[in-house]
């Protein structure tokens, strides 16, 4: 690959098959397919239920369907997916579809974890106090976490930055001693003989704060940057339902913002520090959070395509270890973004991530 070459990372969600865990928690047999299907339009035109097209309700126990996964990601220039990765204390969850990719070299398609650190709640359900699996931390826990990574670091398709494993930190702020965490990581993978892993933070619930502090080598603008928008966080007021009207919704109960402004407002919002980008398909989670969902509404291939193409603009200049794009995301179906071929667009976003890239490709040819 070419160092003018933009690297596709998507992020990849696990949760399409069903686990004992989810299964006591949510119900018998509940994987992401459930609260997909059961949303339902909230007002004119909104798109919803958003449903898969090519790959069908997939569940992710089938070797066909990863291999199918990787090809269609293959053919449209994605390079590698990110799973999200659930680590408590040694206990993993949603680990069966990475666990048979390593053991069986199949898919032969690269790819990097990323470790979702944070405890599972019923914050779908607005039930945010009740923990269903707290996330803990101590010092014995970092170095078997550091010895199960390096086992990961060491297959010959994991992703790599500069010759360094890529290891995605989604909370660096929310560990108790980050710079401990990070080294003993660090320190834990050299010493089993394979190099430094980079470590990517994101910038999820820290925006604008730079992950070098908490020991990673570099931030992620993780994307969507919802606290871009106006009004986010506050309660919803008359000022809302004057947006949506605009927005051709009457709905004083929702908070509504069109994608294209959206995309707008968190590229003016970028970091001035040297981050990797991040970019996404849509958002509306709907499925997860009903009436109290936020919802990016308009967010069309060719929506997509003119937000990416602002976004792979600037990283010209950027050096080759820093021109790498992580799309949000491959399959989150929940929160409306998915590259996966859907119902409604079909190929779309794919073909739209396809042409931005080889419009990147031919302006640095000439």
């Amino acid at each position: 690959m070419p160092d003018s070459a933009v690297r596709v990372i998507a992020y990849y969600l696990p949760q399409f098959h069903p686990i004992p865990e989810n299964d006591a928690w949510w119900g018998k047999g509940f994987t992401e397919w459930t609260n997909v299907t059961k949303a339902r339009p909230l007002f004119r035109r909104h798109e919803q239920p958003k449903l898969p097209a090519d790959l069908g309700f997939y569940d992710l126990r089938v070797p066909e369907v990863r291999e199918q996964q990787a090809e269609l990601a293959r053919q449209y220039g994605i390079e590698g997916f990110c799973y999200w990765h659930y680590w408590f204390d040694g206990k993993r969850l949603l680990n069966r579809p990475l666990d048979e990719i390593r053991a069986s070299g199949r898919p032969n398609f690269p790819f990097c974890v990323g470790w979702a650190n944070e405890s599972w709640t019923r914050r779908w359900t607005g039930e945010e106090k009740e923990v269903l699996l707290q996330q803990t931390y101590s010092c014995e826990d970092d170095v078997a976490h550091a010895r199960w990574l390096a086992e990961l670091f060491a297959d010959p398709r994991y992703i790599q930055i500069d010759g360094r494993p890529v290891f995605v930190l989604y909370r660096a702020p929310g560990l108790p001693d980050p710079q401990r965490t990070t080294d003993t990581i660090r320190a834990e993978t050299v010493r089993l003989g394979l190099p430094e892993p980079f470590i990517v933070g994101r910038d999820t619930h820290n925006p604008r704060v730079d992950m070098r502090q908490f020991g990673c080598d570099i931030s992620e603008y993780s994307s969507p940057a919802l606290g871009a928008l106006p009004r986010v966080s506050l309660p919803l007021d008359k000022n809302d339902l004057i947006r949506n009207l605009r927005l051709g919704v009457p709905a004083a109960d929702l908070k509504i913002y069109d994608y294209a402004d959206g995309c707008r407002l968190m590229e003016a919002d970028r970091p001035k520090y040297p981050h990797l980008r991040g970019f996404f398909v849509g958002w509306d989670n709907t499925p997860r959070r009903g009436r109290k969902a936020i919802i990016l509404i308009n967010a069309t291939p060719e929506a997509f395509a003119q937000g990416l193409r602002a976004t792979i603009e600037s990283m010209r200049g950027e050096p080759a270890n820093r021109r790498i794009l992580f799309v949000n995301a491959w399959n989150e179906w929940a929160e409306g973004m998915a590259l996966e071929p859907s119902q409604r667009y079909g190929h779309g976003f794919l073909q739209a991530l396809r042409d931005e890239l080889g419009r990147e490709a031919a302006s640095s040819v000439g």
